[in-house]
């Protein structure tokens, strides 16, 4: 009797062992879902990266598929909240968001605020103007105004030339509102990211054109509260590098003409 109590406890024993590896190999193999769905802010009118597609009925671009590539890799759900790049930076400084992804440039000072991933996209500004003008760099623009995009790359670098070449800043809160504002002639430049306004000149038809070189080449990246969603920026950045050895990352590239 003792033989068979001492069989059947050995026989638990093995039997529990299985099953804790398998539970355990299971769980190294499954993707993060933690049952939570992220909130994620992301600008409103940044084509390509993000643009309302009145056909589709909902808002499509780079920013947007790459995001829904790398939560379909990572088993991460998430809603997308299109309300402008700075009301998407005031989102998650404020918690109302878990992250961002708006076509952000990873710069030291912006570290001090958010988190970022690895970079997804490299860009850089560029001055645009019209068609038809022959301002062909910052030091043509002395005594004139100069739109830029609030709170963006492109305004940080109007602000710095307007210091160095003698003219004034005017901010708009969207990126159609500031390419209006210099094809219309109220304003004789901008500065925006090159593929953005590449974008746009060819698609809208805008009237507009670039001149100079690329301005301060960055990386876009992905964005959370600093010291916040570390899991987040985690299964981004294992995401990303995932879409990137199975080809997806350059189909969504191709699909936008890059």
């Amino acid at each position: 009797m003792k033989k068979v109590i001492a069989f059947l406890a050995s026989l638990t024993m093995v039997i529990c062992l299985f099953t804790a590896c398998g539970q355990t190999k299971k769980q190294e193999g499954q993707k993060t879902d933690n049952g939570k769905t992220y909130v994620i802010y992301s600008d409103n009118s940044f084509a390509p990266f993000e643009y309302y597609d009145e056909g589709q009925k909902k808002y499509v671009g780079v920013d947007m598929d790459i995001l829904a590539a790398i939560a379909e890799d990572q088993g991460f759900k998430y809603e997308v909240k299109n309300e402008g790049f700075d009301a998407a930076m005031g989102a998650v400084q404020s918690g109302q968001a878990d992250g961002m992804i708006a076509g952000m440039t990873i710069k030291p000072e912006r570290k001090e605020t958010f988190d970022f991933s690895e970079g997804y996209f490299e860009d850089g500004q560029i001055m645009v103007v019209k068609a038809d003008s022959k301002y062909a760099s910052p030091a043509d623009l002395k005594g004139l105004t100069v739109a830029a995009k609030t709170s963006t790359m492109g305004a940080e670098i109007a602000d710095k030339y307007a210091k160095q070449y003698g003219f004034e800043v005017v901010y708009y809160e969207d990126s159609p509102t500031m390419y209006t504002a210099v094809s219309n002639g109220t304003n004789a430049a901008c500065f925006e990211d090159r593929s953005v306004v590449g974008w746009a000149i060819v698609k809208e038809k805008l009237g507009l054109k670039t001149v100079g070189e690329v301005i301060e080449p960055g990386l876009y990246g992905f964005a959370v509260k600093k010291g916040q969603n570390a899991d987040l920026i985690k299964m981004f950045n294992t995401g990303l590098a995932s879409i990137k050895a199975n080809g997806k990352y350059d189909e969504i590239l191709a699909k936008y003409g890059y």
